[in-house]
């Protein structure tokens, strides 16, 4: 099956979740996820009419994407995987959307370079749903204060909040509890489900899913 028809069933799937959770139609963004991917898998699928992407890495994304956008200005491009200080700069000149902000180092580097480049990323913050030692993210405890913090130290505007579940959990209560903490914190969005769970995660709230592998199949 190619990406594209990969890509239809996904979409009818999103469109038949949002129905079954009496959510409105259209009201889940899809970030399809393309990391690892080259350019010419990723352009029949910008032709098929998707424009909202996902990468991990900062320097792979810059090797495919500004030319992907030249041709398409109107794609989105959310960077979703860790980003360290020094590739601060780099990731607010790429990315429209930056979902993994998850300490004060990268707040204030993100700060500084927003001001600079007077470009303003839409942000998410990163939860460790699962307070897994080995992951990225601001513990769920922390997460309205950490918000604050942005807003009041570094004058960022936190759109929403994101998360990765523990792989091996049932991933309900996680997005729960990520519905509940973007209540308290403030935020509109949730950034939450992949290729395996987002019909739960749009069941729960979310207002993006990140889709990989079953839009561009397995990775190698």
């Amino acid at each position: 099956m190619k990406a594209t028809d990969r890509l239809q069933r996904v979409m009818q799937e999103i469109s038949q979740a949002e129905m079954d959770a009496g959510r409105a139609a259209g009201s889940v963004t899809l970030v399809a996820v393309s990391k690892t991917f080259d350019a010419e898998t990723i352009a029949p699928v910008i032709a098929a009419g998707q424009r909202v992407f996902g990468e991990n890495r900062v320097q792979e994304a810059q090797g495919k994407w500004p030319a992907l956008k030249e041709r398409m200005p109107d794609v989105e491009l959310h960077l979703i995987g860790p980003l360290q200080s020094n590739k601060a700069a780099d990731a607010v000149a790429l990315f429209d959307i930056i979902e993994t902000v998850d300490r004060e180092k990268i707040a204030k580097a993100l700060a500084q370079e927003m001001q600079k480049q007077q470009r303003q990323p839409k942000l998410f913050v990163q939860v460790n749903t699962g307070s897994e030692p080995q992951k990225a993210g601001v513990a769920p405890g922390e997460v309205v204060e950490f918000v604050n913090s942005c807003r009041s130290v570094h004058g960022l505007s936190i759109a929403g909040l994101m998360c990765i579940p523990p792989f091996d959990e049932n991933p309900g209560p996680h997005f729960a509890l990520l519905e509940k903490l973007g209540r308290e914190a403030g935020v509109a969005e949730l950034s939450m489900g992949m290729s395996a769970d987002f019909p739960t995660a749009i069941a729960f709230g979310a207002t993006s899913v990140r889709v990989g592998s079953a839009i561009f199949g397995p990775r190698a």
